[in-house]
């Protein structure tokens, strides 16, 4: 069983930066889908940035690219989503999530594990 533990959320204004974490339990860290995904009021949950832990690229969502970049540190099996140029549309909770057995790393259904969200909220 992974836990996921998600911190670093607050309020700023447009423009500002924040950095989210997700902290997974002891787990085979390295073969896992790791994603970070946001849920606005009334709206669907979408994937921001998903990756592979093992390494490789990341799969950004168009609305945050060139602004939000996610890393990992593996000896803390932590994985984190430094947001820049936040606008008042990023504004939602976002998640961590893991799965095993990822096949599009999109769809929030194919992850397994979920953090408990963090609220992030952009003013004008």
């Amino acid at each position: 069983q992974v836990q996921l533990v998600e911190s670093g959320g607050g309020s700023v204004q447009a423009g500002e930066s924040l950095r989210l974490s997700c902290a997974a339990s002891e787990f085979p860290y390295n073969t896992l889908c790791m994603g970070w995904f946001r849920q606005a009021p009334g709206k669907e949950r979408e994937g921001v940035a998903m990756f592979f832990s093992r390494g490789g690229d990341t799969a950004y969502a168009d609305s945050v690219k060139g602004r939000f970049t996610a890393s990992q540190d593996n000896t803390k099996k932590t994985v984190y989503l430094m947001m820049n140029s936040l606008k008042p549309e990023d504004t939602a909770t976002y998640y961590c999530a893991a799965g095993r057995y990822v096949a599009d790393l999109t769809l929030p259904r194919e992850y397994e594990y979920w953090g408990q969200g963090t609220q992030v909220s952009v003013s004008p």
